[in-house]
Parts: structure tokens; sequence; C-alpha cells
């Protein structure tokens, strides 16, 4: 303790060596530098702070004690370009003045299933990746184009790792993405509606990459006036 002591004392009259003219810069090199002999001192304490890639599904785990989305990059400048996670919510709300309650909408018949298919994300993603279903997307806007009565209630749904928190979190994300697509192609705000389920109601039960791959999903329930 008493070397760390002795460093941040050098680093200290460094500082003040430095001058008026670069002193927000020194407060940073500061600051930096005792997160670094703080990580050290934890160190000696037993804390880990090792990360590494992951090079598959299977090797994913996700923050079990917070609700952090880790984004990577091209998604996070997707997000704050084109504000698809920005646009606001229906004015009306759910079992009042007319608009229906969340509890009223119902799974679509059989003539709709092929239209209201779920949709499926990869690991740790909201944004759709298989062309397939960005063209399902667009036949569900006709659809809700043409039948203007007609409200929607998307849910986003993940698979079991990571925290309860988090998949909260990313499955809302998942359900405004889709109703962010839904629309920019024409379809009323105000007839969208999205939840998320979390982790909470999944469709497979195991616990292999192909019952996670299962769960990673958008659903669509329907709500005719």
């Amino acid at each position: 303790m008493r070397s760390v002591s002795c460093l941040f004392c050098i680093l200290s009259a460094c500082a003040l060596l430095t001058g008026c003219s670069s002193s927000n810069q020194t407060w940073e090199d500061m600051k930096t530098a005792g997160r670094y002999m703080q990580r050290g001192v934890d160190s000696l304490w037993g804390k880990d702070y090792e990360s590494k890639m992951l090079d598959s599904d299977e090797e994913f785990i996700g923050p079990e004690d917070s609700g952090f989305i880790a984004l990577n990059e091209t998604d996070l400048k997707r997000a704050l370009s084109a504000g698809d996670l920005a646009l606001p919510q229906p004015k009306g709300i759910p079992g009042q003045k007319g608009v229906p309650a969340l509890d009223a909408f119902y799974a679509a018949g059989d003539a709709l299933m092929g239209v209201l298919a779920p949709m499926h994300f990869q690991t740790d993603e909201f944004v759709l990746k298989d062309r397939s279903e960005l063209q399902a997307l667009l036949e569900i806007a006709s659809y809700l184009k043409k039948n203007p009565h007609v409200y929607l209630l998307v849910t986003g749904h993940c698979d079991e790792r990571a925290s309860a928190a988090y998949n909260l979190a990313l499955g809302m994300r998942r359900s405004n993405y889709i109703r962010s697509l839904l629309v920019k192609n024409g379809v009323d705000l105000n007839r969208i509606y999205t939840v998320s389920r979390g982790k909470e109601e999944p469709l497979a039960m195991g616990h292999t990459a192909e019952d996670w791959k299962r769960n990673r999903r958008a659903e669509f329930k329907i709500y005719e006036k």
C-alpha cells in the first residue's frame, strides 16, 4: 500500500508542474491513472477484471448483476443515426378510451399465421438479419395498412441466459425495433403496442443452442375493432 501512496504523490506533483493551460487534460489523466491504480489494489484482494472474446453462442453468459445491453458499434451507430428506438409511444393508453387492453389481443387465426409468424434474433441482438423475415415485415405492414381497424401487439422474447433485468431490456429493444420498421413502412404508430416478456415465456424448454435460437424471437397478436 505504501508503494501505491508514493506513486499517487508522484503523479500529483507532475500534474501541478504541467501548468494551468493544460489543467483539464491533466485532471483527466490523473483520474485515469487513479482508476488503474484502483484496479491494481483491487487485484490484490482477488477482484478479476479479465475478459475475453466469445467465439460461439455456447460461450455466451452475459452480465448477471446489471441491465446493461452490450451493443456492437455498428448497431449503436445505426440506432443513434436512424432513431429506430426513439419513436413516441402510442397516444392511447391500453384499456382506456376505446383502446384495447393488452390482454384483449389474441393470436392470429390460421389465415394470418403465415403473415404474422414469429421473427428471430441472433444472440444479444435486436436487429433482424434474415432477409426473409425483413420481407415478411413488409407483408405485415401491407396488411395493417389495408386493415386500419386492426391493432398489433409485438412481444419481445429472449433465451434463458443472463439476468431477468437484462433480458427484459433486450426483449423491449427487439419489440421496439419491429415497431420502428413497421412505422417506417407507413403503419400508424398509434396502432402498434410493444411489450417485453424477457426470458419468462420460452417456447423451447431445453438448454441447447437450438432451443435458445427458438426462444430469441418477436411474436405478434392482433385486436380488431
